[in-house]
């Protein structure tokens, strides 16, 4: 490692990639690499632009290799360690996190890795107490203090996950992420101490990208409730302005990816493959859009004495890239081309598979579970054909109200998409039209349940909603806000409450400045809750 630290072609990168000139580093990394490919620091180096980039399976890649020829390099398995993270990987990420801490036991870094893949793996309380074991020998972390707040919070102890989420900002006041936090609870209201103290924090030099964006999502929402609706709509252009120049999204490969799906999985795809795949019939899938009430359904099935809530499981997603095979860009993979040439066998070990990864997340020996990654409706041809006997619910709310409360949502990754108007609409646009056609070659395959439908008449769509998983009534899935179970997506603390009728119409205090988007929803605008014609 000492021969290369002052390699003249290293240096050189290094200044490019300080001073942001990204390209200039990435040629000069990528010269370095095709001369000596073993090079560690060259490897680690380039490893950190491709995540940069958004292009994890890249520097997933670039760091095994670092590994591979130096094992002991801890910045690099610290570096690997959160790529896995970023990619869901979370069981793997928490073997890194321990491999750490065998060589650094007392590492804040390490540990503070290590609870929050306990965290993302359901074991909420044992990362609560993970987070306090760190925070009593370093007390003065503001980002575990954070990472408290977002354990307490899961668990619903909100009271504690503010005081959690004060305490990081008191430590560190230009913490953009607890600014968010305490804004995405929902139901806190943040006071005009705290509109000044981040209006202040704004006006520093030191503010990373990522702090200055949350920060900005969190001005907006103190604006909106305080009612000063263009303020906050200002504040909610500005967040997604730099969050969508820092992510890597073309609205026309997500619309190609579908019309690639439509072209391969056909009514006759699905005849020809019937009585494959997996038939065990434990999955609920909710699938749509973020922001779409999916958590609300969620919250009412894990009401059900039969069905165990999860959360968003990555694996479905998972098992779509490894088949796409190595490829830079989505557009560029074979999935889900693939998905023909599998034979019986591979199709039934798929759903298998799914369902040995899912086993993780189940804390109870209820026979049903969960899954509500939204972004799963890219994926409703492959759950088909590996878990037939699965059940899928499509959770559709109006096109404004959905995207709106999207943009001024700051996801903590995957919903590359929300961050500028006319690529929300478009995305919704491209929804509708996929789940068309499932609706078209599988039909009756999957349950619509209509966000502003189930606030109108409760009992009547849960009634619905049960009969088509196969459950029957439960009078305390009405009483879903009763449920104590611990809840990961931006409407936890919404879920914990009654239903409010006026949520469904909030999004028209910012009809004004949603023309883009109306522009970019098309005919689908016009026909909900339907879809246009085919």
């Amino acid at each position: 490692m000492r021969a290369t630290v002052s390699d003249p072609d290293l240096v050189r990168a290094a200044d490019a990639l300080c001073a942001g000139r990204l390209a200039e580093a990435d040629a000069a990394l990528r010269a370095v690499v095709a001369g000596r490919p073993a090079d560690p620091l060259a490897l680690w180096m380039l490893a950190d632009l491709a995540a940069r980039a958004g292009r994890n399976p890249e520097a997933e890649d670039l760091l095994l290799r670092c590994l591979d020829a130096a094992p002991g390099f801890t910045d690099a398995r610290y570096a690997y360690a959160m790529v896995l993270n970023w990619r869901h990987r979370v069981e793997e990420t928490l073997v890194q996190a321990e491999r750490l801490l065998q060589a650094e036991p007392g590492n804040p870094l390490y540990r503070h890795l290590r609870a929050t893949s306990l965290l993302r793996l359901g074991e909420d309380a044992a990362a609560a107490e993970a987070y306090a074991a760190v925070l009593e020998t370093h007390p003065d972390q503001a980002l575990t203090w954070m990472s408290y707040g977002h354990a307490l919070k899961t668990l619903g102890r909100q009271a504690e996950a503010i005081a959690a989420y004060r305490r990081s900002l008191v430590l560190d006041p230009k913490l953009g992420e607890a600014w968010w936090s305490l804004a995405n609870l929902k139901t806190v209201r943040l006071t005009d101490a705290d509109v000044a103290a981040m209006a202040a924090a704004l006006t520093t030099g030191e503010l990373s990208e990522p702090d200055r964006l949350q920060l900005h999502f969190a001005l907006g929402k103190a604006h909106e409730d305080a009612g000063r609706d263009a303020a906050a709509f200002a504040e909610y252009v500005r967040g997604n302005a730099i969050q969508r120049a820092r992510v890597d999204y073309d609205a026309r490969e997500t619309s190609g990816q579908m019309h690639r799906t439509k072209a391969l999985l056909s009514r006759g795809f699905f005849a020809a493959h019937a009585g494959q795949g997996c038939p065990r019939p434990d999955p609920i899938f909710i699938v749509g859009l973020p922001r779409s009430g999916s958590t609300l359904i969620e919250q009412i099935l894990a009401s059900h004495s039969q069905v165990e809530g999860t959360q968003e499981l990555p694996h479905i997603p998972a098992l779509a890239a490894r088949l796409a095979g190595r490829a830079r860009r989505e557009s560029e993979g074979a999935y889900p081309d693939i998905l023909a040439a599998l034979s019986p066998a591979e199709i039934a070990v798929l759903g298998e598979e799914y369902l040995a990864r899912a086993q993780v997340h189940r804390k109870t020996d209820r026979p049903f579970f969960v899954d509500k990654l939204p972004n799963n409706f890219a994926h409703v041809g492959l759950i088909h054909l590996i878990l037939p006997n699965a059940k899928i619910v499509d959770a559709r709310r109006h096109p404004l109200g959905c995207c709106f409360s999207g943009f001024k949502q700051h996801f903590a990754a995957g919903q590359v998409f929300s961050y500028d108007l006319a690529d929300l609409g478009r995305y919704y646009r491209d929804y509708v039209e996929l789940m068309a056609h499932f609706d078209a070659v599988l039909p009756d395959r999957v349950q619509r349940v209509i966000y502003e439908q189930m606030v109108a008449e409760p009992e009547a769509q849960v009634r619905r909603l049960l009969d088509a998983c196969g459950l029957p009534f439960e009078p305390g899935c009405l009483k879903f806000y009763e449920n104590d179970r611990a809840v990961r997506t931006a409407s936890s603390e919404q879920v914990r409450q009654p239903i409010f009728t006026d949520a469904a119409e909030h999004w028209r205090r910012f009809e004004p400045w949603l023309g883009p988007l109306k522009a970019a929803l098309g005919p689908v605008l016009d026909a909900y809750p339907d879809a246009p014609a085919l």
